[in-house]
C-alpha cells in the first residue's frame, strides 16, 4: 500500500498494466505515482509484480534486476518505512531507498482473496497502509 509517511498525500490503488514512476513526495519517503499525475501517490498491494524499464537503482548497493515483487516489511514496528521491493534473488530494498524517476509497469496485481480470512487480511493491510 502506501507507507505511513504518505498518509497526508492523496492516493489511489494501482491498476494492472499501469505505468508508474518512483517519486519523492517531500514527506520523508519515496513512493510511486503516475507519470502523468505526480501529486497523487499510487498505492501498491503486497504481492504486486513490477517490471522496471531499466535495472532497479537505489541509494544502497542493489544487484542488477529489472523485476520485483512489492512487499511490506517490519509492520510490527511503528514509524519506520514498510514499503519494499523483493528482488528475484530474495534481497529486500526499501521503496524509499529507490532513486527517483525510475519507470515501472504493474505486471500483475495479487490474486483476489478466496476465503473470508484472506478478505479480512487484505482489508487490514489496506487500512494500515
Amino acid at each position: 500500500m502506501c507507507d505511513y509517511s504518505l498518509m497526508q498525500v492523496l492516493s489511489r490503488p494501482a491498476k494492472n498494466g499501469e505505468k508508474l514512476i518512483t517519486r519523492n513526495f517531500g514527506t520523508g519517503t519515496r513512493g510511486f505515482s503516475s507519470p502523468d499525475d505526480p501529486k497523487i501517490a499510487v498505492c501498491v498491494l503486497p504481492g504486486t509484480e513490477l517490471a522496471f524499464e531499466q535495472s532497479i537503482q537505489a541509494n544502497v548497493p542493489t544487484p542488477a534486476h529489472c523485476t520485483a515483487i512489492f512487499r511490506q516489511v517490519n509492520k510490527d514496528i511503528r514509524y519506520v518505512h514498510h514499503d519494499a521491493l523483493e528482488l528475484p534473488n530474495g534481497r529486500i530494498v526499501l521503496l524509499t531507498d529507490l532513486v527517483e524517476g525510475q519507470l515501472a509497469v504493474v505486471l500483475q496485481l495479487p490474486a483476489e482473496p478466496k476465503t473470508t480470512e484472506e478478505t479480512e487480511r487484505q482489508k487490514r493491510v489496506a487500512l494500515l497502509g
